[in-house]
């Protein structure tokens, strides 16, 4: 996927959560991007934000970070 139409995805769903508490609105992205994204998609998003992340919403790099978490353990 191109690297812009990614980043406008990822941030569209942390823009769709922003407006709850800041918990809820970290599960929510982190939710929806395991749930609704294929697994290339999440490898290039991990990878994406691992070269600099650039305009990537602090919403999805909660998230991301959390991914790793996961995936390390």
């Amino acid at each position: 996927m191109d690297a812009d139409k990614m980043v406008r995805q990822a941030n569209q769903i942390a823009e769709y959560f922003k407006v709850y508490p800041q918990a809820r609105a970290e599960e929510g992205v982190e939710g929806h991007i395991r749930k609704f994204w294929e697994p290339r998609m999440r490898a290039q998003l991990l990878e994406y934000a691992a070269n600099g992340g650039a305009g990537l919403h602090p919403l999805v790099l909660t998230a991301i970070e959390s991914i790793r978490a996961d995936q390390a353990a």
